[in-house]
């Protein structure tokens, strides 16, 4: 069952679905509220909920529309674009060959093909930038995997909108945004053991907050690091 709540200027999309808790989630890059009810819960009952969050909500919201966006890709020469927190300046070059991406020194060598439209190179970037994310990520994975005891059945590389990666405890599974490619090192690394502690405590509460704080001291920092970068320029939909 779908339902809005009106806090003054702010809409709240409730959904009640068979769970046991409330779930509130404040959504990049435009700060979408939703909240995940109960269905047994009333809409007056999960109003006063929002509204005993409504501080909380408000402070994430400023977070994300004060976050920097990237410049729309044009693939020119000289374009910036960055690999593991690095800046390459883009070399393009256009002819009858296969199709490619390399980094040469500090450029970012671009082959592709006579007539291409943006789509199509934004597609082959994006495809490069999943690749060296396949790449990465695995050794990362089976390291932090050995210190907190867990076990990984499946791991997807994919473009996110709304998040750097994600975990489905039940099914042992996570996910990892493509973009986190041109973040630094220490970011994947993060949002690996992020994920993979949810296999030990599968929400964001006080216990998880303790194993962070106990296979990784400095989470914090590097959750930081990340929200301050450039996420990608685009319209973003839901």
């Amino acid at each position: 069952m779908h339902a809005q709540i009106q806090l003054g200027d702010i809409a709240v999309n409730v959904v009640r679905k068979n769970i046991k808790n409330v779930h509130l989630s404040v959504h990049p890059p435009t700060g979408r509220v939703t909240i995940a009810a109960p269905s047994r819960l009333s809409l007056d009952t999960i109003r006063v909920f929002a509204i005993s969050k409504l501080g909380w909500i408000r402070q994430q919201q400023k977070k994300l529309l004060e976050q920097e966006r990237e410049k729309p890709r044009e693939y020119l020469n000289r374009e910036s674009h960055y690999v593991w927190g690095e800046r390459y300046l883009m070399k393009v070059i256009e002819g009858d060959v296969p199709a490619s991406v390399e980094l040469s020194h500090r450029q970012l060598i671009f082959r592709t093909r006579p007539g291409w439209s943006q789509t199509k190179k934004q597609e082959l970037l994006d495809a490069w930038y999943r690749e060296q994310l396949k790449a990465a990520a695995p050794p990362l994975i089976a390291k932090w995997e050995r210190h907190l005891g867990v076990k990984v059945a499946k791991v997807f590389v994919q473009r996110m909108k709304t998040k750097w990666g994600s975990c489905n405890p039940r099914a042992r599974t996570i996910r990892l945004n493509t973009d986190l490619a041109k973040k630094p090192r220490e970011c994947l690394e993060y949002i690996v053991v992020h994920e993979l502690v949810h296999l030990l405590e599968p929400t964001h509460n006080a216990r998880f907050v303790a194993l962070m704080d106990q296979f990784m001291p400095k989470w914090q920092g590097h959750r930081v690091t990340i929200n301050r970068l450039p996420v990608r320029h685009e319209t973003w939909g839901y």
